[in-house]
């Protein structure tokens, strides 16, 4: 135990010492976000190192004290050192966990209406107004990317970017079902209904993660169209682009500028790819398991909303709020914490185990 919090200890004051001489602004970058990650768990490794230093001299000098009074007070001071030896340790268990590789990054959110018709485009919107809350509240930079609205103020699909290092680390197991049961708006015999709606979680690429070539992509342009086949605008703004390699395709109408509409279209090609290729990766490693909290896969039905009751279930972890109103207007942290700490709580079972 100890050699390894060493080592990391070696390692981060390394990474101090290259970030002095490093002159490369790609290896810059590298090095900050890796000492940035290694901050939280190198200032537990020096208390950690530090406390048991104390320990073991005052273990020592009891061996030698004749004086009682001092020797109760060494007993003492050993006891509350284990005691928070053994609390450090917990956390440690924590830190030492292997990094998610898309922890950092900022991420695409799509939200799909799926099976319920307009009251699912309608769900769409209440998702998205949640989601687009509570990263309020956490200070997180949001911005819609493109969207497809409906008649009664739904939306058939929407998607929006979200800027910051803990973007990804909080909503990466929102993706998956989300199902709603309701009295929609539009239902005159008050019966209750059942609407279903898909999210997706897409990290966004790094430059040196996708190299998209040019010559690779089939690009259309067309005139876009909102609810109800109105016209945005007169001119060719919206566009279409196909990924030939990966059979990828991208629309995006959101701006009136076609340049604008197209680089918002590459962003979302590049998460895209990177989604296609972990896709491919875990399809083919027999040894890669699905999470036991969820793969994110659209597919999955991962949470319902039930109104008439005020509950809102997760159904991967079991967990039940009926705080449903809090909920919707973006108090997501009790929801999310769950999650965190059960995928933390299986992490952590899983590396005892192996």
């Amino acid at each position: 135990m100890i050699d390894r919090l060493e080592k990391i200890q070696e390692k981060y004051l390394r990474i101090s010492e290259e970030l002095n001489l490093a002159k490369d602004p790609s290896a810059l970058k590298n090095l900050y976000k890796e000492r940035s990650r290694l901050t939280p768990l190198y200032l537990k490794v020096e208390e950690y190192l530090k406390l048991y230093k104390d320990k073991k001299d005052a273990e020592e000098l009891i061996q030698s004290e004749k004086d009682e009074e001092m020797h109760s007070m060494l007993k003492e001071e050993i006891r509350e050192a284990e005691e928070r030896l053994e609390n450090i340790e917990k956390e440690l268990e924590i830190l030492l966990l292997p990094p998610d590789p898309n922890s950092g990054k900022n991420i695409l959110v799509e939200i799909r209406a799926g099976t319920g018709g307009e009251e699912a485009g309608l769900f769409v919107a209440d998702l998205f107004r949640m989601y687009s809350k509570f990263a309020d509240k956490q200070k997180i930079k949001s911005e819609v990317i493109d969207s497809s609205p409906t008649g009664i103020g739904g939306l058939k699909e929407i998607i929006f970017a979200l800027e910051d290092d803990r973007a990804y680390d909080l909503f990466k197991f929102e993706g998956g079902t989300h199902r709603v049961q309701r009295i929609p708006s539009t239902e005159s015999g008050g019966r209750i209904h059942t609407s279903a709606v898909t999210v997706a979680v897409l990290p966004e690429a790094d430059e040196e993660e996708i190299q998209i070539n040019e010559n690779d992509l089939r690009i259309d342009v067309y005139r876009s169209s909102g609810a109800g086949g109105q016209h945005v605008n007169t001119t060719d703004s919206a566009v279409r682009i196909t990924h030939i390699p990966t059979g990828v395709v991208v629309a995006c109408q959101d701006e009136k500028s076609q340049h604008k509409n197209k680089a918002k279209a590459l962003r979302i090609l590049s998460a895209r790819i990177l989604e296609k290729q972990a896709e491919d990766k875990k399809q083919a490693s027999d040894a890669i398991k699905k999470q036991m909290v969820g793969s994110g896969d659209r597919s999955e039905r991962v949470r319902t909303y039930n109104f008439p009751q005020g509950r809102c279930t997760d159904h991967r972890i079991g967990f039940t709020s009926h705080n449903l109103a809090a909920i919707m207007e973006g108090d997501l942290d009790e929801l999310i914490g769950a999650l965190i700490e059960e995928d933390r709580a299986r992490k952590i079972s899983e590396t005892q185990t192996n």
